[in-house]
Parts: structure tokens; C-alpha cells; sequence
């Protein structure tokens, strides 16, 4: 995950700070994380767990007896190992496509340079001009009236209007080394329908500017050989769908981790009934 200007981790996950004042922000990934189940979590880390066993067997075999709490530790920590380093890939790559389109320098990283060489093809591919059609990109934008605030990846003019108009898209982008460049989720509609609309845009000197008309959404999936811009739906239905995941993360948030168990008390305790003589 980046870390956006103003982005605070909390122990109820990542919440905005805003800089005009007034109550934190939860942030939109947050809502997507604590609300919106991720079907595919489970499958995904079932299978590299197995494989994992399978590629040690013999290993794994002559631990069972002599290493096993340790060896239990190790197993169950695979698929975390591998979370954990997609999500740092993910913010290295997020952080060099920034710098490209910004003409900033970008590090000197083998693992990454393959993805930014495909976020470069893309957009020479659109015939991008940097100082022309890109509007903004790492761009905070707050709903105050909501309660979330989140960060746009990139708003760019694309040519896909009839006739080849120009029309603003709001993009995220996505990086994996797995999956194929045309595969989505449903919940990164929903992400995309929180930004498209947020009210308001934080600008470099923390003042208000209105959110942009956005025309058209999608998703970005770089790979490490390939890409492809997906549109995403990202409607006003998909943001009442948001919406009742950010209530849902609310009541969340506020609820207690424990309750009181109920025991009886003496005075609520029931006489029993004398047999008659």
C-alpha cells in the first residue's frame, strides 16, 4: 500500500487526516478491506500453501517430529510471505509510474523497470503527451459530507470519445505477477465509483480545488510482459454499493472487540416450588 500525504495508520486501518480540519477521514481501502470479502483470498492462499508443501515434502517430512512448531509457523506464514511482497511490489511500482509521468527521476529497481517499460508502451501506444493530457496523478480526494477520502492514481485525457474526443479517465493502477493483464475484481469498481465521486481534490498546497467530471473509469493492469486498460463500471449504482460498505465499515469501527457474558444474578434466580403436604 503507497502512502499518500495525509494517509495516518490507525489500529482501525488507514484513515486521512484533513488539513482544513474537522473529523479524520476513513479511507477508501479501508472500507474495502474491513466490508468487502475477498472470494479469491482464500482459494489463493490455500493453493500456495499446498504447493509449497508439496515442492518440501521431503524436507517437511523430516521436521514433522523434531521441528514442528517451527515448521507450523513456517507453513502458515507462506502465503503472508507472498502478500506481503506483491503489496511492496505493488507500491514500488505505483511509485515509479508517478515518477515517470511526473519526468521525475525513477530508482534503479530490475524487479519493477519491467512494469514501468509496459506503463511506457501504454502510453505511447495513446499517443500521450505527459504535459498535455495527464490532469493529475497521486491526487487526494476527500468527500467531507461522507466521511472517506482516498488517492487517484492517475487522471488522464484518452482519446475514446466518439469520433476520437478526448475524455477524462480516472485510472488505478494494478500489479501483479500472476494474474493475467485482463483480470479484475468487482470490488476495484467500487474503489474506482469512491474516487470518480469524491467532492473535492486536495491540490500541492493543501487547498480545495472541485472534483473533476470524470467521464469514464478503468483499471490499469501492468504486468512484468504485457498490460491493458480494463473500463471499469463505476457508476452512481456502484456508489450506493460503496456507500453500504462505508456504513457497514462505520458500525465496525465503533463496535466493541468483547461483550460481558450474562450469569444470573441471585435476585433473578427462580424459587422452586414447595410440593404441596
Amino acid at each position: 500500500m503507497t502512502n499518500p500525504r495525509h494517509a495516518q495508520d490507525t489500529p482501525q486501518g488507514r484513515y486521512y487526516t484533513d488539513p482544513a480540519g474537522g473529523p479524520a477521514l476513513v479511507s477508501v481501502t479501508n472500507v474495502l478491506g474491513t466490508a468487502v470479502a475477498k472470494q479469491a483470498l482464500i482459494p489463493w492462499a490455500v493453493k500456495l500453501t499446498v504447493e509449497y508443501v508439496l515442492d518440501n515434502v521431503v524436507s517437511i517430512a523430516r521436521r514433522v517430529l523434531t521441528d514442528r512448531p517451527a515448521l507450523t509457523r513456517e507453513i502458515k506464514a507462506v502465503h503472508t510471505t507472498v502478500k506481503d511482497h506483491a503489496a511492496d511490489l505493488g507500491d514500488r511500482v505505483h511509485t515509479a509510474a508517478e515518477q515517470h509521468v511526473l519526468g521525475a527521476p525513477i530508482a534503479n529497481d530490475p524487479e519493477v523497470a519491467p512494469y514501468t517499460a509496459q506503463l511506457v508502451r501504454w502510453l505511447t501506444m495513446w499517443g500521450v503527451d505527459l504535459d498535455a493530457d495527464v490532469e493529475a496523478t497521486e491526487i487526494t480526494c476527500f468527500h467531507r459530507r461522507l466521511g472517506y477520502a482516498g488517492t487517484a492514481d492517475l487522471l488522464i485525457w484518452l482519446p475514446t470519445g466518439p469520433g476520437g474526443r478526448r475524455e477524462l479517465w480516472l485510472i488505478d493502477y494494478k500489479s501483479s505477477a500472476t494474474r493475467r493483464a485482463g483480470s479484475v475484481y468487482p470490488e476495484n469498481t467500487l474503489q474506482l465509483a469512491a474516487l470518480r465521486y469524491c467532492e473535492t481534490v486536495l491540490l500541492p498546497d493543501d487547498t480545495d480545488a472541485p472534483m473533476p467530471a470524470i467521464e469514464r473509469t478503468g483499471v490499469l493492469n501492468l504486468r512484468a510482459k504485457s498490460h491493458a486498460l480494463v473500463p471499469m463500471p463505476a457508476d452512481r449504482t456502484a456508489h450506493r454499493a460503496f456507500r453500504g460498505a462505508l456504513e457497514a465499515t462505520r458500525w465496525l469501527h465503533a463496535a466493541p472487540s468483547s461483550y460481558s457474558a450474562l450469569l444470573p444474578t441471585p435476585a433473578g434466580l427462580r424459587t422452586a416450588p414447595r410440593k404441596a403436604a
